[in-house]
């Protein structure tokens, strides 16, 4: 049984496809919930869209009280509308949904059309209706038109619309076109889709691509009432595989069909409506093959109809609450941890003096063996909410000498000329390289060649990352440090982009230093940190010294040991950490990354490339001293 729902997102109290460019929306590692779009019945005022979330796509419960989030008589022809498929689009933040424009009321072969909506935000829609025997020559003896849905063709570089129409007494048949860029019409007329060999009616298709080979489930209306399985490699080649036997696991009725991934995993839960026994069934899967029926953990506090699932970032969670309220019997977490949504790694923060803003540089994280290959920003005007500010960097697009492992990013702001300038070191396959904008959420502009492609004198362990960025206040000199497995140093030149390598010294402060170093000043000492252990191991954790110059050397404390794991808590990994100083105050934060919760700690060395920043206070005793850090959900 599934712990009650719990909503792991802080919301402030009181309040590559063909044909078109690579876009950077969220990725899988970025989602934190669900969206669940479904209509209720067979009465008028139900035949509307109502919406519920989950954050776990077992347990969902619906928003607005479970009423209607679109007016049905407003964006259709009918009065009604049913059948709701929601899809998100390939620039990761459109969304695009469309449903049967009908009203059972009227009888169930009285529909010619369907309704076409649009979406930014998940909030506010546009809409466009569509009657099919009206919009399209030869559609005379057209009798219904029945459950659309929507997919991009990656080999058209369009969105196809496919849904199940009549004619005459013919057999229910699946056709499709393709919608214009604006998704307010057809541009193609409408052509056969998928008709079993049998020559037998299908309806309530539903499309689901893995791994280059396109899912079609359909019901075989008539003659069985089950759902079957066709595959395809290209759809619309008119060549499909049809699978033998029926995929729903009951002997009962069933319909309305929709497959959905489960976030961070690779299976699949197909869902459908049992109509006769006004319930949903939903099975599992790894394959899209084998279902086992999981009915005992899912949970719903309302009876959908013909719905189907995507996933949602955080931010959607928050934007759909914040709009349609949380549900009643939803237990909410206020929880500040981890601060970004999906995951991220190796944290640098920023306050930019330009913009009154701060900002996060993370690793992009959740790519096998940290096999990551742009750079993001989060900006915060109030370092609770943080908005992704979109790629500032991409190895492939950017840096020919370096086009992989986008790995623990560092920044700076200086002033030149009496303009703000901003000077962002990065590692990119192995060594380190730096790149300059006017603006902290850049485009950023690489310098050409690597900053750091080689070992100091006398080094011959580690890997040249980790870059780590100061300004010293009392020089007002700028030195970069670096290392695995050793630390380092040089002072840059005026120009940002350079160092002067006579000034390069290594200053590793003792057995336990492996990498991610920091340097902040405060009350006439020099703070080094770092991170002990590999960033795989639950181990993994922060240590700190002081020196009274930024070339060192480093005295280590006794107790130094200032962030570490809490079992208790189910925090591991706390590594590889920023520091920020609140402008005008003496209020410190440490930034870092961790084991994403709660699955981290069970999945082996990937836990080292899955995890997720979070912000805690950093506090220090009278003396000067660190305190140990308390890390926090």
């Amino acid at each position: 049984m599934r712990i009650t729902i719990i909503i792991l997102l802080w919301i402030h109290i009181g309040a590559t496809v063909s044909a078109q460019p690579y876009q950077y929306g969220p990725a899988d590692k970025d989602f934190a919930g669900y969206l669940f779009a479904y209509f209720k019945g067979n009465a008028v005022a139900d035949e509307a869209v109502c919406f519920a979330i989950s954050t776990d796509g077992y347990n969902y419960r619906a928003l607005n009280d479970n009423r209607p989030v679109l007016d049905s008589k407003t964006i259709s022809k009918t009065g009604g509308v049913r059948d709701p498929h929601i899809l998100r689009g390939v620039d990761g933040k459109s969304f695009y949904m469309v449903l049967t424009d009908m009203t059972s009321s009227k009888g169930w072969d009285s529909n010619r059309g369907m309704v076409l909506l649009k979406s930014d935000d998940l909030l506010h829609w546009s809409h466009q209706t569509i009657d099919i025997q009206q919009r399209f020559h030869g559609q005379e003896n057209l009798k219904r038109v029945w459950a659309p849905q929507t997919i991009f063709d990656p080999a058209a570089g369009k969105y196809m619309v496919y849904w199940s129409m009549q004619h005459g007494n013919g057999p229910d048949i699946i056709y499709y076109a393709y919608t214009n860029k604006e998704f307010t019409d057809f541009e193609t007329e409408p052509q056969v889709l998928f008709l079993p060999q049998n020559g037998k009616s299908c309806i309530d298709g539903d499309i689901m691509e893995k791994d280059g080979l396109f899912y079609l489930f359909y019901k075989t209306e008539g003659h069985g009432n089950g759902i079957k399985l066709a595959t395809t490699d290209l759809l619309t080649s008119g060549k499909w595989t049809e699978q033998p036997g029926y995929k729903q696991q009951t002997k009962d009725a069933v319909e309305g069909s929709s497959v959905f991934k489960l976030n961070q995993t690779n299976q699949y839960i197909l869902m459908y409506d049992v109509y006769g026994k006004g319930k949903y069934q939903f099975c599992i899967s790894d394959d899209l093959d084998r279902f086992k029926v999981i009915d005992h953990e899912i949970k719903m506090d309302f009876h959908p109809r013909h719905g189907t699932i995507i996933p949602v970032t955080r931010q959607e969670l928050i934007q759909l609450t914040s709009h349609w309220g949380i549900p009643k019997d939803m237990r909410l977490a206020l929880k500040k941890n981890p601060v970004l949504d999906g995951f991220y790694a190796d944290p640098d923060i920023l306050y930019s003096n330009k913009t009154k803003k701060y900002y996060i540089y993370p690793t992009s994280d959740s790519f096998d063996g940290w096999g990551g290959f742009y750079f993001k920003t989060f900006s915060s005007t109030d370092f609770v909410h943080w908005k992704d500010e979109g790629v500032i960097l991409d190895l492939k697009k950017d840096v020919a000498w370096g086009p992989r492992n986008a790995w623990a990013p560092t920044i700076t702001e200086k002033k030149v000329n009496g303009t703000y300038q901003y000077y962002y070191y990065f590692t990119a396959a192995q060594k380190i390289g730096v790149a300059v904008s006017d603006q902290p959420t850049g485009p950023f502009k690489d310098s050409g060649k690597p900053l750091i492609d080689f070992k100091p004198e006398g080094i011959k362990r580690g890997q040249e990352i980790d870059p780590a960025v100061f300004n010293d206040p009392k020089s007002d000199k700028s030195f970069l440090y670096w290392g695995n497995g050793y630390l380092a140093v040089a002072e840059l030149n005026k120009d940002m982009i350079s160092i002067k390598k006579n000034t390069i010294k290594v200053l590793t402060p003792d057995s336990t230093f492996r990498e991610g170093a920091y340097v902040i000043y405060r009350n006439g000492l020099y703070y080094f940190f770092w991170s002990e252990d590999d960033t795989r191991s639950e181990n993994y954790r922060v240590r700190y010294g002081t020196s009274t110059s930024p070339y060192g050397p480093i005295t280590v404390p006794e107790n130094n040991l200032i962030l570490q794991k809490d079992p208790a808590k189910g925090i591991y990994g706390t590594g590889h950490n920023s520091v920020l100083q609140l402008p005008g105050t003496d209020e410190w934060y440490i930034v870092y990354h961790r084991f994403n919760y709660p699955r981290g700690i069970e999945m082996g060395d990937a836990a080292g490339f899955n995890r997720e920043v979070c912000i805690d206070r950093l506090y220090f005793d009278a003396r000067g001293n660190i305190l140990p850090v308390i890390p926090s959900h």
